[in-house]
C-alpha cells in the first residue's frame, strides 16, 4: 500500500533530515497512523529526485480509473446490500472518499484488489466536511444521498486549484429533479420538495461536466418518473459509471452521447463490476516514452479512449499500435528519425483533447522541434506548471490561458533544478520533465500526485527511471 499524502506528526524544532524509505516501510507507517476521524495535524511532505537521461523499456499495467471509481463509488450508496468492486486505485483520493462513505455509516472492507461495499447501515446524510473538502469527488455523494434517504447536508468540494468549479449546475440539476437546495455555511443543504423523494425531470446543462452528470445521474436513477438530462459529458467515465448503475438495476439509457434519459427505480442492489482503466494515465506513460525518445508498452488500455493522444504522438513521429489491449509506443531516434515534432493543443470535452494531459503534454513540447500553441478552455488556471517548467530551462510564452511552446530547435534544452508541485496533473508534468532533463531535478509537494497515480514512482523505476522518494523524518528531541 502506498504511503498517505498525510499522516499525524509531532513537532520538533529540529531541522527534519531526509531518508529513503522502502515500499515496505511506508507499508508498515501507514498501518500505524490510520485512524478512524480525519487527522488535523502538520504533515510530512516527500519528494522526488530524478536523475534524467535513463533509456525506459518494458512494460507497466495500468490501474483502473481514478475518476471512474470516484463517482462508482459514490454511487454505491444508492444500493442495498454489498457492492464488489475490482481495479480501485490506491490512491489518496480514493481512500478519501472510502472516509467520506465511513464517515456516513457505510461499511467498507478492502482485500485482494477487491472493495467491498455495503450501504444499508448508513446512518448520517452528512459526510465529514474535514473529508469532502479535500477533493472535488467527494461531493458526488449529494445525488445518491438525496435519491435514497430524500435529504443530503454536503460541504462544498475541493481538489487542485486549477480554475472555478461552481457547483451551481448540480444545484440546478437537483432543483429540476424536485429539490430544495440552498447554501448555508459553506454547505449545500438539499431535501426532496415533497418529503418523499425526487421526481424525474428535465435539465439541459450549460456546460458538459463530468461531475454534474454524473451526480444527476445518480439521483435520476431512484427519482420517481423518467428523466431527460441534455447537453451532458460523454466522457468514457460517464459511461463507466452507467454500467454500474445498470447492473445495480437502474434504467440508464444513452450514455456516451450528449443526452441521457433515466428511468427511476425505487430501489437498486448491489452488484460486482470491474472500474476501467485509467485513460489519463495510459496517457502520461505515452507521453513518459515519448519524452525520454524510449519504446514501452502498457495494458489494459482501450484505444478509444486515447485516440485523441494517439492522433498527435503520430502526427509528432511516434509508432504506436495497439493489439488486445496492449499499447506499444516508441519514440526511440533509429526508428523515428533524429527528432519528434511539435503539435498543437486545444483542450475540450471528450472525445477532444483532454485537460487532465495538457500539462504532461507540454513537458513533451520543449523537447520537441519547432514552436506549438497549447489552448486551455476548461480550466483559467491549468497553468502553473508553466513556472515550473521555465526552471528547467522551457521556453514558454504565456498570454492567459494560451501557451507558446518553443521546442528545442530554440535552444530549449532541460536542465535538473529543485521544483514544486502546485496540482496533481501538473506535478505529474514536471515528473516527465525531470526524467528528460540533464541532471538531477528534486521535486516537491508530490503528495498531489499520489492523489491520482498509483505508486508511479515504482512504476517508472521498474522501466528503467532514476527516480526516488524521500520522506523527510523529524530528528529526535
Amino acid at each position: 500500500m502506498a504511503l498517505p499524502s498525510s499522516f499525524t506528526l509531532l513537532h520538533h524544532q529540529n531541522p527534519p533530515k531526509t531518508y529513503f524509505i522502502s515500499p515496505q516501510k511506508q507499508s508498515h507507517i501507514h498501518s500505524r497512523l490510520q485512524t478512524k476521524t480525519p487527522a488535523k495535524a502538520l504533515t510530512i511532505d516527500p519528494k522526488f529526485t530524478i536523475t534524467g537521461g535513463n533509456k525506459l523499456s518494458g512494460h507497466v499495467p495500468i490501474s483502473g480509473s481514478k475518476n471512474s471509481a470516484l463517482s462508482i463509488l459514490a454511487a454505491t450508496l444508492c444500493c442495498s446490500g454489498t457492492s464488489k468492486l475490482h481495479g480501485v486505485p490506491n490512491l489518496s483520493d480514493t481512500r478519501t472518499m472510502v472516509s467520506i462513505l465511513r464517515s456516513l455509516g457505510a461499511k467498507v472492507e478492502v482485500y485482494n484488489g477487491e472493495m467491498l461495499v455495503n450501504a444499508d447501515g448508513v446512518g448520517s446524510v452528512e459526510p465529514w466536511s474535514e473529508e469532502i473538502e479535500k477533493i472535488r469527488g467527494g461531493f458526488f455523494v449529494i445525488g445518491p444521498l438525496l435519491a435514497r434517504f430524500g435529504e443530503a447536508a454536503v460541504a462544498l468540494p475541493g481538489g487542485c486549484d486549477i480554475g472555478a468549479r461552481p457547483v451551481d449546475l448540480y444545484i440546478g440539476g437537483l432543483r429540476a429533479l424536485g429539490a430544495i437546495v440552498e447554501l448555508r455555511d459553506g454547505k449545500v443543504h438539499a431535501q426532496a420538495a415533497n418529503g418523499r423523494g425526487l421526481v424525474g425531470g428535465r435539465f439541459k446543462l450549460d456546460y458538459p461536466s463530468v461531475g454534474a452528470t454524473e451526480t444527476l445521474m445518480m439521483a435520476a436513477c431512484m427519482a420517481d418518473g423518467v428523466t431527460v438530462l441534455s447537453n451532458v459529458a460523454k466522457e468514457p467515465e460517464v459511461i463507466d459509471l452507467a454500467r454500474f448503475l445498470t447492473g445495480s438495476g437502474a434504467c440508464v439509457e444513452g450514455a456516451g452521447s450528449d443526452t441521457l434519459f433515466i428511468r427511476g427505480k425505487s430501489q437498486l442492489h448491489g452488484s460486482e463490476y470491474a472500474v476501467s482503466p485509467d485513460r489519463v494515465e495510459a496517457g502520461t506513460f505515452m507521453l513518459a516514452a515519448a519524452i525520454t525518445r524510449s519504446s514501452i508498452s502498457m495494458s489494459p488500455v482501450i484505444p478509444s479512449h486515447v485516440a485523441f493522444l494517439t492522433d498527435k504522438l503520430l502526427a509528432a513521429g511516434c509508432k504506436i499500435a495497439c493489439a488486445h489491449g496492449i499499447l506499444e509506443v516508441s519514440a526511440v531516434p533509429a526508428y523515428v528519425g533524429d527528432g519528434l515534432r511539435g503539435f498543437d493543443i486545444r483542450t475540450c470535452p471528450f472525445p477532444g483533447f483532454p485537460t487532465d494531459l495538457q500539462p504532461q503534454a507540454m513537458a513533451l513540447l520543449t523537447t520537441c522541434n519547432g514552436l506549438s500553441l497549447v489552448e486551455e478552455t476548461v480550466f483559467e488556471n491549468r497553468m502553473s506548471h508553466v513556472r515550473e517548467l521555465r526552471k528547467l530551462g522551457a521556453k514558454i510564452r504565456v498570454c492567459g490561458r494560451t501557451a507558446l511552446v518553443c521546442g528545442k530547435e530554440e535552444e530549449s534544452a532541460l536542465l535538473g533544478s529543485q521544483l514544486l508541485v502546485m496540482d496533481l496533473r501538473g506535478g505529474v508534468s514536471l515528473v516527465l520533465a525531470g526524467l528528460a532533463a540533464e541532471g538531477v531535478t528534486e521535486i516537491s509537494g508530490i503528495a498531489h500526485i499520489d492523489r491520482g497515480y498509483e505508486n508511479i514512482d515504482a512504476k517508472l523505476r521498474f522501466l528503467g527511471a532514476d527516480i526516488k522518494r524521500l520522506i523527510p523524518i523529524p530528528s529526535p528531541l
